[in-house]
């Protein structure tokens, strides 16, 4: 057994002949928590989630969860994940309560029935669309029947992917609501999305793939204070002075009376630019996850 982390994946290579869906993959999450799993499409975040789940027999390397072999110890392995895939493959005659029983039947931990009738409110699904068939399900209410499936067996880690899509914004808060409540309750929660801004809400950590390969491990916090930060700098009269700005320091756009500054690092050196001038208003931007991840994704990033 590798230690007590949720989820330990060790230099992990799947390859399809000549195509390499993951390289390499190091990555450990611990227990307790809210860890976001970020890439374009095709970059190899479904494939690494495949062989967690054992659906997937990796190339090289090794995955466990709490401690058990993904490959060797499968069924105590899948025992403890709640699971959100992007697509519910289920078949379309069955009825939503079908499902749920389906499925949560599958769980080492059973049905907590009062937990899903919890879930049911909290996401806005009466029991009268239980007995209907998946094919007259909308979008958003198959997403919510697979949250609900995902947690209703209270399992140890919940592995989510695109978790909110198809929601509305109002079941949107709902969904996060209930990650808060399950982040304090100590459960590991593994999610895939491409919301950013999402990720940014609800994430302790991320990691980003990029064409198969992890191009960044990163604490949220972290991670936005590598994007620089935008500076507003409003005089009470026009100035005509031009600064000699350090590098770490770019002027985006100047007015007479208004400078925008996009700048790295610390702040001080612009104080003492400014000192002297007749500053009316100092306007700071704080840096979004998403500029800084989005040069991930393209390859851009120093």
């Amino acid at each position: 057994m590798i230690g007590t982390a949720a989820i330990s994946i060790r230099q992990l290579c799947k390859r399809y002949g000549s195509i390499t869906a993951v390289k390499d993959l190091t990555l450990e999450v611990s227990a307790g928590e809210v860890f976001g799993f970020l890439g374009l499409n095709g970059a190899g975040k479904t494939t690494t989630i495949r062989v967690l789940l054992d659906l997937l027999r990796a190339t090289s390397g090794e995955a466990f969860i709490f401690g058990e072999d993904c490959r060797t110890r499968g069924l105590a392995a899948r025992a403890q994940i709640g699971y959100l895939p992007g697509e519910m493959g289920v078949f379309a005659d069955l009825r939503g309560g079908e499902v749920l029983d389906l499925l949560g039947g599958l769980s080492a931990g059973g049905i907590n029935h009062a937990y899903r009738k919890k879930l049911m409110d909290q996401l806005e699904l009466p029991a009268s669309v239980l007995g209907r068939k998946l094919r007259e399900y909308s979008t958003g209410m198959k997403r919510k029947l697979g949250l609900i499936q995902a947690l209703q067996c209270e399992p140890r880690l919940l592995i989510l992917d695109e978790p909110t899509e198809g929601l509305d914004p109002l079941m949107q808060e709902a969904f996060y609501a209930i990650l808060d409540e399950w982040r304090g309750l100590g459960r590991t929660i593994f999610m895939s999305s491409h919301v950013l801004s999402e990720v940014e809400r609800v994430c302790d950590r991320v990691a980003v793939l990029r064409q198969g390969e992890l191009v960044l491990l990163s604490t949220v916090k972290d991670a936005r204070n590598l994007a620089p930060r935008r500076v507003r700098v409003s005089f009470s009269r026009a100035v005509d002075a031009t600064p000699e700005w350090p590098p770490q320091y770019a002027l985006v756009r100047r007015t007479a009376d208004t400078w925008e500054l996009q700048v790295e690092g610390e702040l001080g050196p612009l104080l003492t630019l400014l000192s002297g001038l007749p500053v009316r208003d100092l306007a700071i931007a704080e840096p979004k996850l998403e500029d800084v991840l989005v040069k991930y994704y393209r390859g851009t990033a120093a």
